[in-house]
């Protein structure tokens, strides 16, 4: 295992649109920090919008398979979602910092170490603010993440994913 840190994983990060939402308009999906469940990780489509601009010149804001976002400032600080493309055309919102993660890593694994008591711990030093709590782009760079070679990833991320399906499973279950 080799400890890497967030930003030599990831080709890049990108802050989100700045654009008010509007009703959903049937294709256009838009992300922001209430849209993620506190617990799942996942994307609540149950009041779905979409944002209110201009989408040819808002490519850089859809979100790609094995993307990651993570929201910026604020409570949900640290909050992170892992697209899969069963989601839709997705847009960001501008208080989500998007990773995109390079192709010899494996993103479900990558996704998985921000579920970590080690990544919360992270986040409560990292966004310690005089005022709001934040973590900037830089700052999520930084986290360090200890990688295994890529076959391993792939093997360690898919069984953790299976647990969170479980563990979603019975919660339904037991709301039910």
């Amino acid at each position: 295992w080799e400890q890497r840190k967030l930003g030599e994983i990831a080709e890049s990060f990108e802050y989100g649109l700045n654009a008010p939402a509007k009703e959903f308009d049937g294709e256009h999906k838009y992300i922001r920090i209430t849209d993620i469940d506190d617990n799942s990780h996942k994307f609540i489509q149950n009041k779905i919008t979409s944002p209110d601009i201009n989408f040819k010149s808002a490519d850089k804001y859809k979100l790609q398979k094995g993307d990651i976002l993570f929201a910026r400032t604020g409570a949900s600080v640290g909050k992170s979602y892992y697209y899969n493309e069963s989601d839709g055309l997705v847009y960001y919102a501008g208080f989500l910092i998007r990773a995109r993660i390079r192709p010899q890593y494996s993103h479900e694994f990558i996704f998985q170490n921000t579920l970590t008591d080690t990544y919360d711990k992270f986040i409560k030093i990292t966004s310690q603010r005089s005022g709001q709590p934040g973590v900037n782009a830089e700052e999520y760079s930084n986290f360090k993440i200890m990688t295994p070679s890529t076959e391993e990833q792939k093997k360690i991320g898919s069984f953790f994913k299976q647990l969170d399906n479980t563990i979603a499973l019975h919660q339904r279950k037991l709301d039910a």
